[in-house]
């Protein structure tokens, strides 16, 4: 799995220590980390949203304060799901029912240890169309499509 990683100043001492962590999974062939000293939330998690998207990465972990800022601003990418997650619930629900491609951290609010271990799981888990969340998935692909198309009904009426 190719994993793009990345973080504002903010949350650099988290993004560090899951590069590492990734670095040395065997599940993982790539780390890509898309961070650079000037970069802001919106900018690094808009680059690893598209690269997820544009087939770049198969999946991406972004890191700020809270881990909102790079969610809102990734899921903004047409084709991202990401989901700010700092349980085991949370990230579970958001793979496996919601088939969201990024995960969102908070290094203000998550210990090291505790991230990797999420990490650690978040690497194993699979989306599955056919399930009961497959249908709802689709209707929001569905919705996005007819967002971004020139004349549409977001109602679908």
């Amino acid at each position: 799995m190719r994993v793009v990683i990345g973080s504002p100043l903010n949350g650099v001492n988290l993004k560090d220590d899951l590069t590492e962590f990734l670095s040395r999974d065997p599940r993982v062939t790539e780390v890509i980390d898309i961070s650079t000293p000037e970069i802001t939330y919106p900018e690094v998690s808009i680059r690893a949203a598209r690269l997820v998207v544009d087939g770049g990465a198969d999946r991406g972990i972004l890191v700020c304060g809270t881990g909102v800022g790079t969610a809102i601003a990734a899921n903004k990418v047409p084709g991202a799901r990401a989901a700010t997650a700092h349980d085991l619930i949370t990230v579970r629900g958001a793979v496996e029912n919601y088939d969201a491609q990024l995960l969102c951290l908070g290094q203000n609010v998550i210990a090291p240890a505790y991230a990797r271990a999420l990490v650690d799981l978040w690497l194993d888990l699979r989306h599955d169309p056919s399930g009961s969340y497959g249908p709802k998935v689709r209707e929001i692909i569905a919705y996005e499509a007819r967002a971004l198309a020139p004349q549409h009904d977001l109602e679908g009426e």
